[in-house]
Formats: C-alpha cells, structure tokens, sequence
C-alpha cells in the first residue's frame, strides 16, 4: 500500500479569526503557527501549502508570564554602524501589542521557503474589529 501525499490546493485562501483575549502569548503563537502551516487539516503533507490565513483580533488583551514584559528584549539592527536597537516587551506591549503577536508567531513559522509567505497570510489587530468581513472568516477556537 503506497503513501498517500495531498495535492496541492488551489483557489482562495480559507480564512479563520482567533481571539486572543485571556491567552498566554507563546500558547497563542504556537497554536496560531500550527493553523498557518495546515498541521490541524487531517491531510496535512509538510510540502503542500494548505490555503490558511489567520486573523488575530483583541491583540492588546494578550498575556505575558512571569517577568517578561521587563525583561524580555526586543532587537533589530537598522543596516548602519551602531545601528542595534532594542525595546522591552512592555514599551512594544504598550505602543504595538500587534507586533508582538507578529514576532511571537512569525518565530514559531517553519524556517524555510515558506515562512514568508505564510506570514503574509497572518493579519493581527487591536480591539474587536477586523476590515476582513469580505472573506466570510470562520470562528477559531484554538483550545484543546
């Protein structure tokens, strides 16, 4: 008996809406990645890209254990000498609790060819609302 092996899907991407409120933000991250990369799909094959988009909304309502909102740092380089900046998960938590999520999920996306891509279909919004009502989302529940 052979291998069965998914074909590649074609036509719209299927686009679900998580709510973040309450969440630990590595739990949300990881489960987040896991509905990006179509490992929840029952014929989930690593090399087929299974149309997923995901929208977090309620981004600012996210928790974070322990003491990682001050010690936890945030780095990126501008491209110039001397150009490393940093910021603490409370200043980013506060000004952009959307980029938060972003980085949180984007670390946890398989390190390939697809993660840019998959990334794009990532949408996070602060409060309630979403401008995605067009693409008819499903609810998510992402717990067990």
């Amino acid at each position: 008996m052979g291998t069965y092996l998914a074909r590649a899907r074609r036509g719209q991407i299927h686009w679900r809406v998580v709510d973040a409120e309450g969440w630990v933000l590595g739990r949300l991250a990881a489960r987040a990645a896991r509905v990006l990369t179509g490992k929840d799909a029952p014929d989930y094959t690593p090399h087929v890209d299974h149309r997923r988009g995901l929208i977090v909304i309620n981004a600012e309502k996210v928790r974070l254990t322990g003491k990682k909102l001050d010690e936890k740092v945030y780095r990126h380089t501008t491209g110039y000498p001397g150009g490393l900046r940093e910021i603490t998960a409370r200043k980013l938590f506060e000004t952009q609790p959307e980029k938060l999520i972003r980085e949180a999920i984007y670390g946890m996306l398989p390190k390939n060819r697809w993660r840019d891509r998959l990334a794009r279909r990532l949408k996070v919004y602060v409060g309630s609302t979403h401008p995605h009502a067009g693409q008819s989302p499903q609810a998510l529940s992402l717990a067990r």
